[in-house]
């Protein structure tokens, strides 16, 4: 899988980049209509509930932001290592590794004035996200390890990092569950109308990551190396180096989700809090066509979906689960719609 295999087809304005999307959505909630009628409940109560519900409150506003965050940041992490040809199939280690440091240094330190802990706590969920991903990228580099197999085994090692800092280092006995004790409250990030400040933080990290890949040097020498290594490298663009970046780049910013989930949402380092927000970013990322400058829109689509299910189960009495068919009916359509397109080019074409 690389950027290429995932660039949409060629046409004439943006009508043929916007129609896949508005039919592959309309198609997918078709499909998903005449599922849930079948199995007795009512589609349109569902969808109603489902894209409403995000935008009834200051609440469901609010929720939606903050789910927003953790996906745009993991969706970013998995397209930028993919510009390169490299797939980084590990955010979920990567988050849970930079919540990890982030809550260690976070209670380390916890008396800490908060302009030095805050600062301190990001800084250690962005550095540990980047190192546990040079674990992939060098043994990709250096011995070929496929990135796929190094970065999904590391999404376990993660799990037992976690489990043993939570239960065994500092975990609190109050909490029924796997959890670390609080970190100082000068590294919890400052909310503004119940809205933690980290969805501001991930609006700037968005804006450097699609200026940094469109209009800069290095984003250019990114881009190359993914489309065609070969001539890339004959024009001195030195691969192994930009591949290596790249998946240092998208650990990063996965370790900075992990880290503004215990920063900004939990204050503590929590056992499963990962959720399904690794597959989620995938399928984001698939659905941008590793196009960073249309991930946050399409995870802010996803937002709306996740937090509209558990309404969704409550008014229409439909699971939540049916949101992730929806989701991945999405990207099948779209997917499906670039084959139909590449064909009937063919056949103009000949």
């Amino acid at each position: 899988m690389t950027a290429v295999a995932l660039a949409a087809p060629r046409g004439n304005g943006i009508a043929a980049r916007v129609v896949p999307y508005i039919i592959s959505i309309l198609g997918a909630f078709l499909v998903a209509g005449i599922i849930i009628a079948i199995m007795g409940h009512n589609p349109f109560l569902a969808f109603e509930s489902v894209l409403t519900t995000s935008f009834q409150s200051r609440w469901g506003l609010v929720e939606t932001l903050h789910k927003w965050v953790p996906l745009v940041l993991i969706a970013m992490g998995f397209v930028i290592p993919l510009a390169a040809g490299r797939n980084n199939m590990g955010g979920e280690g990567q988050l849970l590794i930079g919540a990890t440091a982030s809550a260690v240094v976070g209670i380390w330190l916890k008396s800490a004035p908060s302009f030095v802990l805050l600062p301190v706590v990001l800084l250690a969920g962005v550095i540990a996200g980047a190192l546990y991903i040079s674990i992939a990228a060098w043994l990709r580099e250096r011995f070929g390890v496929n990135e796929i197999l190094s970065t999904v085994l590391l999404n376990f090692v993660s799990f037992y990092i976690v489990d043993y800092i939570a239960a065994e280092v500092y975990s609190d006995p109050a909490a029924g569950h796997p959890t670390t004790w609080p970190i100082g409250e000068g590294g919890l990030l400052p909310s503004i109308g119940g809205m933690h400040t980290g969805v501001l933080l991930a609006v700037i990290v968005l804006f450097f990551c699609v200026h940094g890949v469109m209009r800069s040097l290095p984003g250019y020498e990114l881009r190359a190396v993914g489309a065609n290594p070969r001539a890339a490298q004959v024009h001195g663009v030195r691969n192994s180096r930009v591949a290596f970046g790249a998946m240092v780049v998208g650990g990063a910013i996965g370790g900075l989700a992990g880290a503004i989930e215990v920063a900004g949402v939990h204050g503590k380092l929590i056992e499963g809090m990962q959720a399904n927000y690794l597959l989620l970013g995938i399928i984001i990322g698939l659905i941008s066509r590793g196009k960073v400058a249309v991930v946050p829109f399409v995870a802010f689509g996803i937002a709306v979906l996740e937090v509209g299910a558990s309404a969704m189960q409550r008014s229409a009495g439909v699971p939540a689960e049916m949101v992730l068919i929806v989701e991945a009916l999405i990207l099948l359509f779209l997917l499906f719609s670039d084959i139909v397109a590449a064909r009937l080019k063919g056949r103009n074409n000949g």
